[in-house]
């Protein structure tokens, strides 16, 4: 009895530890980002050598089932060996594994604007392309409006001012998500990690 559950339970950690390095490692090939993103290709290395390791565990229970595979050369007695090789505890962290594994799968749909394509992992380039809109949308414009109430041009420094709100909401909105989307936000998650260091003049 405890072989059939261990064989299910290795079935299902190979088929979502395969489906968790295909949604890791595409998204990184169609952005070209393969080999600069290291992170996220050894990450998907690691579900995929776990997916094949816990498929081979699969393979090797059904061995006895699997006359086709005899004519290979693949030894019967292997089979039986795995089936006794479970016991209660080790099937409970099969079990455990499986579900953790289509519990990762399950939080893909609820942070999808968070995990879309390679932006799980520590993009460079997406930092640096943030950075430079941050730089080119709210600093020069912050700037722009100082000059010009240096100038004692007030109703340009408000335009300037109300166009720098308008194009930091709409970065910041890019960066959490539209409002109503399935990016969830726990209490405590937007608590900054220092004070601000604005002051009154």
């Amino acid at each position: 009895m405890w072989w059939i559950i261990g064989t299910c339970a290795n079935l299902v950690v190979a088929i979502a530890y395969l489906a968790i390095a295909g949604v890791i490692i595409v998204p990184l090939a169609r952005e070209r980002q393969v080999r600069s993103n290291r992170l996220g290709t050894a990450t998907a290395a690691i579900f995929l050598t776990c997916a094949v390791h816990h498929g081979g565990h699969t393979v090797k229970a059904l061995l006895p089932f699997l006359h086709s595979w005899q004519t290979l050369g693949l030894n019967v007695s292997t089979g039986l060996y795995t089936r006794l090789s479970w016991d209660p505890e080790a099937v409970v962290w099969d079990v455990l594994t499986a579900a953790v594994g289509l519990y990762y799968l399950s939080l893909r749909r609820t942070y999808a604007p968070l995990m879309r394509g390679a932006r799980l992992f520590d993009d460079m380039r997406e930092r640096q392309r943030q950075a430079l809109e941050i730089n080119d949308n709210i600093v020069q414009g912050l700037a722009a409006a100082q000059m010009a109430l240096a100038l004692g041009e007030q109703a340009q420094s408000e335009a300037a001012m109300t166009a720098t709100l308008g194009a930091a909401r709409g970065i910041i909105t890019d960066l959490l998500g539209e409002v109503g989307t399935q990016s969830r936000l726990s209490p405590g998650d937007l608590r900054r990690a220092t004070p601000t260091t604005l002051t009154a003049t």
